[in-house]
C-alpha cells in the first residue's frame, strides 16, 4: 500500500493476482483497472474507494442474502442469537463475505447459543440505543448502498445460525 498521507493509492492495474490470498488486505483506494482476481481472496478486504473494481478481470462478487422476497438472517446480539426476518421492502447488501446488511427486519426470537428462549429484547452490540424486541419490526437510518463498506450502517446479519454462532 502506498502512503495514505500523500493522497496516493496502490497502484494495481493489470496486475495478476490470480489465486492471492488478499484477505484483511487495506486496498482503500487502489486502483485495480484490468488486474487479474480470479480465484483471488478478498474476505474481509477494504474495498471502499477502490479505482475500477468493475473493471478487474473475472472479479464477480454476487451479494450472498437473497437480493428479493422475504428471508431468515441471524445476527448475533452481545452472548445472544437473535433471529430475524428480513423483509420484502428491505435493502440488502453484503460485500465479499457471508457477512449481509439490511435496512428493515422483524424480531422473531432471542434465544441463547444453545437455542434456549432468553429474552425478550436485547441491545445491538454496537449501538446500545437500538433495541431488538420481539414481534417488533426495526430499521436502520442512513443505511449505505455501497456494498463493499461492509461495515456500513445496517442491520448485520448472516444467513444461517450456526454462521451467527461462530462469530459470538
Amino acid at each position: 500500500m502506498l502512503d495514505k498521507e500523500d493522497g496516493e493509492r496502490a497502484d494495481l492495474r493489470g496486475a495478476d493476482l490470480f489465486g492471492a490470498d488478499l484477505r484483511d488486505a487495506d486496498l482503500y483506494g487502489a486502483n485495480l483497472r484490468g488486474a487479474n482476481l480470479c480465484d483471488a481472496n478478498l474476505y474481509g478486504a477494504n474495498l471502499r474507494d477502490v479505482w475500477n473494481i468493475e473493471l478487474a478481470q473475472n472479479l464477480f462478487y454476487p451479494i450472498c442474502c437473497p437480493e428479493k422476497g422475504t428471508y431468515i438472517g441471524w445476527k448475533k446480539a452481545v452472548e445472544f442469537i437473535v433471529e430475524i426476518e428480513i423483509t420484502d421492502d428491505a435493502l440488502r447488501s453484503s460485500a465479499t463475505g457471508r457477512k449481509c446488511r439490511a435496512s428493515k427486519a422483524r424480531v422473531l426470537s432471542i434465544t441463547s447459543v444453545d437455542g434456549t428462549k432468553a429474552a425478550e429484547s436485547i441491545c445491538s452490540d454496537y449501538n446500545k440505543e437500538f433495541i431488538y424486541r420481539v414481534g417488533e419490526t426495526v430499521e436502520v437510518d442512513h443505511f449505505e448502498m455501497y456494498r463493499w463498506n461492509e461495515c456500513a450502517p445496517g442491520i448485520h446479519h448472516y444467513i444461517t445460525r450456526e454462521e451467527a454462532v461462530r462469530h459470538i
